[in-house]
């Protein structure tokens, strides 16, 4: 009977089991998925937040112009390759465009978000002044404006990816009508005051943002930066947002920059920015040094860590004093410059406002007036007696008419 007690407490023992199963063993594979996970995305997160390298402005036109490429263009073809390979590769580089992301790893990322926001807001301010640039095309120049209008958030119908491919197809288009013999260009100089206005407000507005990290900073006030007119302080946890929304200004502004130099090369050449133009793009390019900490630190004075933001809006306060001195020099550049009676006009940076500077007194004008109507009364009696002079025919006629006379 024994034996068969045994029996029965087996058959209850796999019963039990069967009907309250244990399942302790699960938690493990479910935690090796986790982990994977989660490095997966790690390595993805570091790889996608590397900055792309900057393109070849000498080879950038030539590319995008595809079999075209061999032929002349006209003004404004590297301006407009440039924009259109910068707006590319805000959802062609690793990971695509991150700042719509609803999901990790991008949801969890912040540093190349606020990259792309800088490249996109510079992207905004070129693409706005490209109509009055080439008046010719405005139809295709303001679809890749609306292309880049909104605050890049939009993830879905339309989605910010589709927008921006919508301007970049439209930049081609213009790219290809600027091709060719026949094709007219960007009018000299035009627009290009409208542009580096918009630059400098952008780049004032990140100096101040960056330096609110620093409030009563010694510092400050060497960048002219007063610390009534700061904003509101950026929270330490969102400085590092800031820092790389200046790095992604500057990596967009330093291409432009090229592509604008080489169309207008001689509008600034007549302006004599080129030496400030030349500096403009040195400072923006020391904003894309490597950055050896693992994170953006605010310290102070002599302490043990550096002052990123403050460094970054040093460079970003002197690259926006250049470019108001630019701005200047092509007012300047745009008006008529009079010496005594002769005009010589200079290339205008905006064709259509024209502002003369008349640089000689009243008195000197009215004196110059004089001197003309004199000479021209002068010239007016001058004429009137060669017209009553007889001429070399009319005094040998008589002569020759006696002459008949005598004879007979």
């Amino acid at each position: 009977m024994a034996w068969m007690g045994n029996r029965d407490a087996k058959r209850r023992k796999k019963m039990a089991a069967l009907e309250r199963p244990d399942y302790g063993w699960i938690w493990k594979p479910l935690l090796a998925l986790l982990v994977l996970y989660l490095v997966v995305t790690l390595v993805l997160g570091v790889w996608w937040s590397r900055t792309p390298a900057p393109h070849s402005v000498e080879r950038v036109p030539m590319e995008r112009r595809g079999d075209a490429g061999s032929e002349p263009a006209a003004r404004g073809a590297v301006t407009v390759a440039t924009l259109a390979s910068i707006v590319e590769t805000l959802y062609a580089k690793p990971g695509g465009y991150l700042r719509n992301d609803r999901l990790p790893p991008g949801l969890w990322l912040d540093n190349m978000p606020s990259w792309e926001q800088g490249v996109l807001q510079q992207s905004k301010d070129l693409a706005r002044a490209l109509p009055s640039m080439d008046p010719t095309e405005v139809e295709l120049l303001e679809e890749a404006v609306r292309g880049l209008a909104g605050d890049g958030l939009d993830w879905y119908r339309p989605a910010t990816e589709d927008r921006l491919m919508s301007a970049v197809t439209a930049l081609d288009s213009q790219l290809m009508a600027l091709s060719g013999m026949e094709a007219e260009g960007f009018v000299p100089g035009a627009g290009l005051r409208r542009w580096l206005a918009d630059v400098r407000v952008s780049l004032d507005d990140l100096s101040l943002r960056l330096a609110s990290g620093a409030e009563g900073h010694e510092l400050l006030q060497e960048l002219a930066i007063d610390n009534e007119a700061l904003p509101e302080g950026t929270p330490w946890y969102r400085v590092d947002n800031v820092f790389f929304e200046a790095r992604g200004a500057g990596w967009a502004l330093v291409q432009m920059l090229e592509g604008v130099q080489r169309d207008q090369a001689d509008v600034l050449e007549a302006a004599e920015v080129v030496e400030l133009w030349e500096r403009l793009r040195a400072e923006l390019a020391m904003t894309q040094r490597r950055l050896w900490s693992p994170v953006v630190m605010s310290g102070r004075g002599f302490g043990p860590f550096a002052n990123h933001t403050l460094v970054m809006a040093h460079h970003i306060s002197r690259a926006r004093d250049l470019v108001e001195s630019i701005i200047t020099r092509l007012a300047e550049s745009a008006e008529q410059v009079v010496v005594g009676e002769e005009v010589q006009p200079t290339p205008a940076s905006e064709p259509d406002v024209l502002d003369v500077a008349p640089n000689a007194q009243p008195d000197q004008e009215a004196t110059d007036h004089q001197e003309v109507e004199q000479e021209t009364e002068q010239k007016a009696e001058q004429g009137a007696e060669s017209d009553q002079a007889p001429s070399l025919d009319d005094q040998v006629e008589p002569v020759a008419q006696e002459d008949q006379a005598a004879e007979q």
